[in-house]
């Protein structure tokens, strides 16, 4: 009976040993688990780079009409042929304002 009980103590010793400090053990798991969770999160963060990054290219694709309107507004791009004409309002005399 004594040997049998000193083989189930060391079988348990064994299983628990490998259970916390073996391979796949509690806190690889955890370990693991806490890593993939970071994947995830950095997956969604590529995903919506990814869309974003979709998105413009199909814009650049099928035209540049939003392009070159906002180059037009704050670069003052011209076409060939066209001849751009700048007004500049009168300046207004020191204490009057609108």
């Amino acid at each position: 009976m004594k040997w049998l009980l000193l083989a189930l103590a060391l079988a348990f010793v064994t299983l628990q040993y490998r259970l916390w400090f073996g391979d796949g053990s509690l806190s690889e798991v955890v370990q693991l688990s806490k890593e993939l969770e970071r994947q995830k999160q950095r997956l969604r963060e590529l995903e919506v780079r990814n869309r974003r990054l979709e998105a413009r290219v199909l814009d650049l694709q099928q035209g540049f009409d939003a392009y070159e309107e906002q180059a037009r507004q704050d670069l003052g791009m011209v076409r060939k042929g066209e001849t751009f004409y700048q007004i500049i309002g009168r300046p207004q005399p020191e204490g009057q304002g609108r």
